[in-house]
C-alpha cells in the first residue's frame, strides 16, 4: 500500500470510530452495534 492510500484508510477508520463513538448506546443498539464493537466495525468499514 502506498502512503496516500494508507493515510486515506486510516482517516476513514478514525472518522468511523469518532462518528460511532458520539452515538448513544441506544442509537448503537438500534443499528445492532455494541459499544465494544465500534473498532471492529470501523476496521470493516475502512477495509483494514
Amino acid at each position: 500500500m502506498n502512503v496516500a492510500r494508507s493515510f486515506s484508510t486510516w482517516r476513514k477508520y478514525r472518522q468511523t470510530v469518532n462518528e460511532l463513538g458520539r452515538m448513544t448506546t441506544r442509537e448503537l443498539n438500534d443499528l445492532g452495534i455494541a459499544r465494544s464493537d465500534i473498532r471492529t466495525v470501523a476496521r470493516s468499514a475502512a477495509a483494514l
